[in-house]
This record gives structure tokens, sequence and C-alpha cells, in this order.
């Protein structure tokens, strides 16, 4: 929950001139998805939500359908980021229904998972990871989706999961979701660590929180994602 319309315009500006030869989108606050848009269309840098209602329409005061998303220009859409899951109480269903209409909708849902530090502390990763994507897969399967991991306890705080603990998750949803799916890493990602993390074979990119409000961490951390191709 960040931006203005004066800063939103000058990071968008340093983003479009900066980002270039990798697959990026930038997922903005509903009341700036119609600035985002103006200033995207024509670049290669795609429009995204940050959530969306699991309903089509209806007595749902305050919420966003992933039609209005569509009809603003979103490509992809936030699903079960773990602030909605640990501030709003989003349970894995209402996650798994959050991405089946987002599909519905047109969009690619980018289906967030990820451990506690208590959780990690208990041995209980893998087990919680697989528990969260399996709830969609039950649902829906995970074709045209995109998958994070973000694990809770990295998030905000300045720690991040090393590279090897990173791969070690990600090889895990790999075997689950096969080799064609694109799986991101989420949990304080900067410059400093981003080529490392992007080095591990299953970690295909960066789900970018602090570092992308900063266009010049951010357009360094494309560029590491560049180089591995």
């Amino acid at each position: 929950m960040h931006g203005s319309l004066a800063a939103n315009r000058a990071l968008l500006d340093a983003v479009v001139g900066g980002v270039e030869g990798v697959e990026c989108a930038v997922c903005v606050p509903f009341p700036y998805l119609a600035q985002a848009r103006e200033r995207l269309q024509g670049t290669r840098i795609a429009l995204a939500a940050q959530n969306l209602s699991e309903h089509a329409a209806g007595a749902f005061t305050g919420e966003v359908s992933g039609a209005m998303l569509a009809e603003f220009g979103c490509r992809y859409v936030l699903v079960g980021h773990s602030e909605r899951r640990q501030l709003y109480g989003e349970s894995d269903a209402a996650v798994a229904a959050k991405f089946a209409a987002a599909r519905a909708a047109g969009l690619t849902p980018i289906l967030c998972v990820g451990e506690t530090l208590a959780e990690r502390d208990a041995g209980h990763t893998e087990q919680v990871v697989a528990r969260q994507l399996d709830a969609v897969l039950g649902k829906c399967g995970f074709e045209d989706a995109v998958l994070a991991y973000e694990p809770v306890w990295a998030i905000g705080t300045g720690r991040n999961a090393s590279p090897e603990q990173a791969q070690s998750v990600h090889a895990l949803l790999r075997r689950r979701v096969g080799p064609a799916a694109r799986i991101l890493y989420g949990g304080s990602v900067k410059p400093a660590n981003a080529g490392a993390l992007f080095a591990m074979p299953d970690v295909d990119g960066g789900l970018i929180g602090g570092a992308s409000l900063v266009a010049q961490d951010f357009i360094a951390i494309c560029t590491m994602a560049k180089r591995k191709g």
C-alpha cells in the first residue's frame, strides 16, 4: 500500500526507461490502475493488481472483480500473498477460489505460497507450501499461472532465504507443477542478493517487494534476471 500520483509517475518513467530484455510486471493498488495503464501502453511491461475478489459480481461492497481488472488492462494478479493470508485471514480455500476467479476473467494468477518462521523452525516448510499449492491444484490445475515462493519470515524483515534454501523449496514446487511453470522467489530480494538467488536452477525470477519502490534497485534486479536468460 504505497504510492501517489506523483511518485508513481516518477517510478514508472524510470522503470519504463530502464528495464529491457526481461519479462516484467508491476502490481499497483487499485486506484492507480488507470494511471499505470496509460503509462505502460506501448511498452513491454505488463500491468498487474495486488488482489481480487473470488466473486464475479454482486453485493460485495469494497471488492474488485477479475473482470474489472481485465477491463483496466491487467494481465496478472497476485493471489494469496502472505499479507492477505496473515493479516486478512484468507484461507487456502479462499485463495483457491480467487485463483479460479482470476483464470475465469482471463487473468494470469501469481499464486503466492510460503511458511512462517514458526513453521520453518518446526520443520514444516514442505508440508505448508505443499498444502497451500494442493488447495489450488485440487480445484483448478496450474495451467496459465505463475508460482511465487515467499517465506513469510523473510518479507520486509531484511532477512532472506539463502540461495540453497530457496532452491530446495523451488525444487519441491517444480516437481508438483512441472518443468514449464515459472517459479519466482519473493522475500527481501535486493540487488546484493538477486544474482545468487537467480543463479539457482529452479528460481526463474523474483517477486519484488520493498526494492521495487526504488527504481535504481528494481532495474538492477531486472538486469540480473535478464542475465539468467
